[in-house]
């Protein structure tokens, strides 16, 4: 690597906006802000909602299916 061109890999607190929670990470920027971090995502967190996909087969079948003849 070339001396002096690389821009300076601190440690840096970054901030969740969505629950507040801090926590260390590294980057080149002094601070920074996250939309949402494992702490408060749907995901991690347990609490995701998927989509109701039942009868949707049933529903295509229906449209675009083989007909019983």
């Amino acid at each position: 690597m070339k001396k002096g061109i690389h821009p300076e890999y601190k440690k840096v607190s970054i901030t969740c906006t969505t629950c507040g929670n801090v926590f260390e990470g590294g980057s080149i920027l002094n601070e920074v802000r996250v939309d949402t971090c494992s702490n408060c995502h749907p995901f991690y967190t347990g609490k995701q909602k998927f989509g109701q996909a039942a009868g949707q087969v049933d529903k295509f079948n229906k449209r675009y299916g083989k007909k019983d003849n």
